[in-house]
């Protein structure tokens, strides 16, 4: 167990860390997280290519209608939602990194395969395996970061989610050139080079070493007592994720803590557009706020969150943050367009804000809260409630929230506030039951609380 003056030297160190440069030449893990860094990098702008480009090149190129086009992005993101579990459930049992590449693999043919096929029929499970494959690839990155950056995975984290929003940025900023070109050239180049950036990706992956150890072990927080009910049966290859009430709990309650990725992509920009004077030239300016944040701040939030404690306080504030860029969308409509501009850029920093804190303390809880014999496949699973929130949200948003008006953004904003306090004391409580110790109010019954 390690002394007291021990863990506070750390903590000191840890509030010197350096800037963003210097960690991203020696992340946590070293080397394998240095190269695995690179290949996100490059894996994330070939994403941003296609995402920018996407949607014209079904609609202008295939020829799809907005019925259809609405059909196949649906099924394909309900197809993501199997990605996250199932990585997980094959990564107890066959090694990460070739998983990683195979996930890699498989995109690349399947990216590959838009510029022959033209039929929705076949369309359809072109695209859907092609985002079962991405969520996959996502989460085994993570199962991977939590092998190789051990206790300092916040700090990997940032790093991660900071290279991976300048790799959207620079894929984005390419695929402007194809689509001012706007040539059916060109935009197989840019299929061809989100398919190229699977491949550099994939040998990158290649370089690296399988952290030693069997499945996703890692050593109990200090001080922490064998976990005890059904979690110690999860870890001992019992029930599982699917059987241990207390984890899907988190899961599903880590779903509205997902929102602020729809806030912002969909939410923000359809409100101005529906229901304020704002310019509609402002609607690029809030991903330009938000990927420039992301970048400079995500180091400086993560070094804030040190440990599932701080993480569980973190979803409160998550949940008050984003109660604050609901009320500013509410009062958006009540002005001129000075008045609507400046609310939603604000709104827009908070659901920024938001996403930073979910970020650290989303990824912190899922690994925190899983049994360490088993945390493979509970991670699968807890990648689940972002693939869940991508298909849902959307609708949330476009269906209730949009529709009932102002109302419909204030009852928002306090439901997810509400939840996520129930978030952090659920996850207070299963901290204390798999650290062996009593949480302050009575325990329910072991089948229920695990």
């Amino acid at each position: 167990m390690r002394r007291g003056g021990e863990i506070r030297k750390e903590r000191r160190q840890g509030e010197r860390e350096p800037g963003l440069l210097a960690q991203l030449r020696r992340p946590p893990g070293g080397r394998d997280a240095r190269t695995m860094l690179l290949a996100q990098l490059l894996d994330r702008a070939g994403t941003g290519v296609w995402a920018a480009a996407c949607v014209l090149y079904f609609t202008f190129l295939v020829g799809l209608d907005a019925g259809r086009l609405g059909i196949l992005l649906g099924a394909s993101g309900v197809a993501g939602i199997a990605g996250s579990p199932l990585a997980g459930h094959l990564a107890d049992r066959f090694l990460v990194r070739s998983l990683l590449i195979g996930a890699h693999l498989l995109r690349l043919v399947t990216l590959c395969l838009l510029l022959v096929v033209t039929d929705f029929a076949l369309l359809l499970p072109v695209v859907a395996v092609t985002h079962l494959g991405d969520r996959a690839a996502k989460t085994l990155e993570m199962l991977f970061a939590t092998r190789v950056a051990g206790e300092r995975r916040a700090t990997y984290q940032a790093l991660s989610r900071s290279s991976a929003n300048a790799g959207y940025a620079l894929g984005a900023g390419l695929a402007a050139i194809g689509l001012a070109v706007g040539t059916r050239g060109a935009y197989h180049v840019l299929i061809l080079a989100n398919a190229l950036s699977f491949l550099v990706a994939a040998a990158l992956v290649w370089r690296t070493r399988e952290p030693r150890g069997r499945g996703l072990v890692a050593a109990p927080a200090a001080g922490a007592a064998p976990a005890e009910g059904p979690a110690a049966a999860a870890a001992d290859g019992g029930p599982g994720p699917w059987r241990d009430r207390g984890y899907l709990r988190f899961v599903l309650l880590d779903i509205p803590m997902n929102l602020d990725d729809s806030i912002l992509g969909i939410g923000i920009p359809l409100w101005l557009v529906s229901h304020t004077t704002a310019p509609h030239e402002l609607i690029p300016a809030f991903l330009v706020v938000n990927t420039v944040l992301v970048v400079v701040l995500q180091l400086r939030v993560s070094a804030k969150v040190r440990g599932p404690r701080q993480a569980a306080g973190a979803v409160a504030l998550y949940g008050l943050t984003t109660l604050l860029c609901c009320v500013l969308l509410a009062a958006s409509t009540g002005g001129g367009a000075w008045t609507a501009s400046a609310a939603l850029l604000a709104a827009a920093v908070l659901a920024t804000a938001a996403e930073l804190m979910r970020s650290v303390s989303s990824w912190e809880l899922a690994v925190s809260l899983a049994p360490p014999e088993a945390r493979a496949s509970y991670l699968g699973v807890a990648g689940m409630a972002q693939s869940v929130q991508k298909s849902a949200g959307p609708l949330l948003l476009t269906g209730a929230v949009m529709t009932a008006g102002p109302a419909g953004w204030l009852v928002l904003g306090a439901a997810v506030a509400g939840l996520s306090l129930v978030q952090r004391r659920a996850a207070v409580r299963r901290l204390d039951l798999l650290a062996g110790t009593p949480a302050p109010a009575p325990a329910p019954a072991p089948a229920a609380s695990a």
